[in-house]
């Protein structure tokens, strides 16, 4: 007799159905693993046998084959520990065999018995209510399969003694509530900032039209400062864009204790990282700060000493909104759709701008050329806006600051908003909420709906990035 469990494999934020099959027979003693399993998942066995053992079951002296269907599909990470336990524990009779059936599985087990969080729950939760499944996961990560839907059937276990008390009738677990994650602290305001009264009217507009920023200037001019205050005058999540932004959160494992998080994402990488780390890739193709600043900011500071090659690799995302990583047995697509903001000095030293000051390797206007020669031309063509960001004078750091903070500016930033969205959604483009992510060539004409889309949009004649 073979047991069937359902569990997943994931292919990006998509949680494809994995069937967990196992069969006890007579002979050799033996615990075989099939299905391209790799190593975390081959290790499985060792830790379900010692948790088993903790729990007071013991394995039968048989052959015990464990496959994972299809098995072409590549099977990493170690949440098939549990769906492997619960399916041994319904073949040896541990558990009722139809207790199961209905259910998606996953969780990574513990030598004691207990069952601690994996990543990747709120998209199999989805994927599970999806095909009308009610799902099993770690008690850690219940909160966060709860946001799947209001109705859905979910059982978060701290440990298998517990879910199999439950399955016998001695035990009954509460259904897990939905949590939203505590903020340490209020976002940095823009009323911190003193001068820079052009740099905060121009960071007011990319932060309306959704534009990709480059801000050039020298050390303390206060570029890195304003890029942070951005999120502060974005406007909150949507309902749609919160369920996206968590479901990469889930992928990537950073959802700390399953709570959910309604503050746009800002993510700024330090200019060492590589291709891998921002575009995402690695051994299990995770996703990177590119994907983890999705429906939010990625910051670069320092935009000329990234890699050139890590550079280049935004181009794609930046054009489509998503990112495709591509190995020899599988594939992976995480969202990527994000406003980048950029700051980078005029030379390699800052001081080109300074008056009086002179290069000492060679012209001032030859160093400042060659140093930002580093940013090909495609990628500045996805740049939006750029502002050069003066040194702030002493007047400036003596005065007050001023009065107007985020929340003022927020509000404008909302309204704007709300007319494009209401400008686009009269030319038939409900999907375009900004002028940044509209994706359609406007050409002028006489007459027509498309003269009056490019008039709206102030477009270039490229499609706007």
């Amino acid at each position: 007799m073979v047991t069937r469990v359902a569990t997943v494999a994931f292919e990006g934020i998509e949680a494809r159905a994995v069937d967990v099959q196992v069969q006890v027979t007579p002979g050799g003693v033996a615990f075989l693993l099939v299905g391209l399993p790799d190593k975390a998942v081959a290790e499985s066995r060792e830790r379900v046998r010692a948790a088993l053992i903790a729990s007071g079951l013991a394995l039968p002296a048989k052959r015990i084959t464990v496959n994972l269907a299809p098995a072409d599909l590549p099977k990493e990470g170690s949440h098939y520990d549990l769906p492997i336990a619960l399916a041994v524990m319904a073949a040896i009779g541990a558990i009722p065999a139809d207790a199961l059936a209905g259910y998606t599985v996953l969780g990574e087990l513990a030598l004691d018995g207990s069952i601690t969080a994996v990543a990747g729950v709120l998209p199999t939760a989805i994927a599970a209510y999806g095909r009308g499944q009610g799902l099993i996961c770690p008690a850690a990560s219940g909160p966060e399969a709860a946001w799947a839907a209001a109705d859905m059937d979910i059982l978060a276990p701290r440990s298998l003694i517990q879910l199999a008390n439950h399955f016998k009738g001695t035990q009954v677990m509460a259904r897990p509530e939905p949590a939203v994650a505590r903020q340490a602290g209020p976002l940095p305001d823009l009323a911190d900032i003193k001068g820079q009264e052009s740099a905060r009217r121009v960071l007011e507009i990319a932060a309306a039209g959704g534009h990709n920023l480059l801000m050039n200037g020298p050390p303390g001019a206060g570029k890195s400062m304003l890029a942070s205050r951005l999120p502060s005058i974005l406007p909150p999540l949507t309902p749609r864009e919160l369920l996206e932004v968590s479901m990469v959160l889930s992928v990537a494992g950073h959802l700390a204790d399953g709570a959910l998080t309604d503050r746009r994402p800002f993510r700024a990488p330090h200019h060492s990282a590589s291709m891998a780390a921002l575009v995402g890739g690695g051994f299990q193709a995770k996703p990177g700060e590119v994907s983890l600043a999705h429906h939010g900011v990625l910051f670069l500071d320092e935009l000329p000493e990234f890699q050139a090659q890590a550079l280049d690799a935004l181009r794609q995302p930046m054009e489509t909104g998503d990112v495709l990583i591509s190995r020899a047995n599988h594939r992976a697509v995480y969202p990527a759709r994000f406003q980048l903001v950029a700051a980078m000095n005029p030379c390699r030293c800052g001081k080109a701008t300074e008056p009086g000051f002179a290069c000492r390797r060679q012209m001032n206007e030859r160093c400042m050329a060659q140093y930002q020669s580093r940013i090909s031309g495609p990628m500045l063509d996805r740049i939006d806006i750029t502002i050069d960001v003066p040194a702030v004078t002493a007047s400036d750091l003596i005065l007050p600051a001023a009065s107007e903070g985020s929340a003022q500016v927020a509000a404008r930033v909302a309204r704007a908003r709300r007319l494009q969205t209401a400008r686009f959604e009269a030319l038939g483009l409900g999907h375009v909420t900004t002028n940044a992510a509209c994706r359609r060539r406007c050409w002028m004409r006489s007459h027509g709906p498309t003269m009056r889309a490019s008039r709206c949009c102030a477009m270039r004649p490229r499609p706007c990035a």
